[in-house]
């Protein structure tokens, strides 16, 4: 498991103080497999596709949505999950209908059973099991 510390922990109480105290960074890579995972995923994928499709870097795509640089990447990646403020910026800084970046996804209600999210990949990994 990898760490990150730039400076020694302090720490009070039992209880780290600041930015010093090691935080483990695996967390980020083993995450479970859950449905807001495979929507982040499938999203962070149409996203990815229609930036390369409109020629236009990670930091050029942030600059003309208002973002910081660092969460495009994040966004295709699958790290985090975009409010509908930033779907809307995205989707007019590439010039596309905000439907574009949701393309594949859909939901599926439940009935007398919870609702799930469903993915265009998810419905293949059902039949092929």
């Amino acid at each position: 498991m990898a760490t990150v510390c730039k400076t020694e922990p302090r720490f009070i109480g039992g209880i780290p103080l600041g930015r010093t105290h090691i935080r483990a960074v695996a967390h980020l890579v083993d995450r479970p497999k859950n449905a807001p995972m495979d929507v982040a995923l499938s999203f962070g994928k149409n996203l990815a596709r229609c930036r390369r499709q409109a020629k236009l870097s990670q930091e050029e795509l942030a600059v003309r949505a208002s973002l910081h640089r660092t969460a495009v990447g994040q966004l295709e990646r699958g790290e985090r999950v975009a409010r509908v403020d930033t779907l809307i910026k995205l989707a007019g800084s590439l010039g596309i209908p905000p439907g574009d970046l949701l393309s594949g996804m859909s939901w599926n209600p439940g009935g007398t059973r919870m609702g799930e999210f469903e993915t265009a990949g998810s419905e293949r990994e059902e039949q092929a099991a």
